[in-house]
């Protein structure tokens, strides 16, 4: 799992970008290139496909790329239209769109627009915003001011819904899911009431209706 993008009032926009470029000189140093705690991507068809969706962007922090080490820079993406192709597609890179709203209400309208996504991280120190974005939005997790952090323990479900993925995992969660339920039904021979049977008499009507 990665985040595919950022949302964030346009009042606190500035400020949020600002943090992060803080934790990425707080993490990797002023080159995270030269950072040994930095990764590189994992081949080159996935460097390509980064490099393309940073095509056209704007980079407010990062941008960089280098193909014969297959280094993409940790990025931060500002003017993101929400048509954009870095949009599109789930990233599973150090690219990270921010797009601004006018209220957590916007915010909401924006992910319920779009297909379930498998977790769904919300930032926020009060309660009443926390339980509305949990209130109104469907998603496969949630972790609230924290990211990933629901899929490493171990008695929470993980899994999720509509094109997320179906089912969940871990702990007891995971048996109940790889594993199916078999019904059965038992009675006994000697009782079998004609009332279930044809001919359906206005006697057994009435009978059936009382009861059921």
């Amino acid at each position: 799992m990665a985040p595919d993008y950022v949302l964030v009032t346009r009042t606190r926009e500035a400020e949020l970008v600002q943090q992060l470029g803080r934790a990425v000189r707080e993490f990797y140093g002023p080159d995270p290139a030269a950072s040994p705690d930095y990764a590189r991507i994992v081949n080159d068809a996935h460097f390509e496909r980064l490099e393309q969706l940073l095509a056209g962007s704007t980079p407010a922090i990062g941008g960089d790329t280098n193909a014969a080490d297959r280094y993409v820079a940790p990025t931060v993406l500002r003017d993101v239209s929400p048509e954009a192709p870095v949009m599109a597609e789930e990233i599973f890179g150090p690219i990270l769109p921010v797009l601004t709203v006018d209220d957590v209400d916007e915010a909401i309208r924006f992910v319920n627009d779009r297909d379930r996504p498998l977790a769904l991280y919300v930032f926020s120190e009060s309660e009443a915003v926390q339980q509305r974005v949990l209130e109104r939005t469907s998603s496969g997790g949630v972790c609230v001011n924290a990211t990933v952090l629901h899929v490493a323990v171990p008695t929470l479900p993980f899994g999720g819904v509509g094109v997320s993925g179906m089912g969940a995992y871990h702990g007891k969660t995971g048996f109940d899911t790889f594993s199916h339920r078999k019904s059965v039904l038992r009675r006994p021979t000697r009782i079998d009431p004609k009332l279930a049977y044809p001919p359906y008499t206005g006697v057994k009507e009435r009978l059936i209706r009382r009861f059921l």
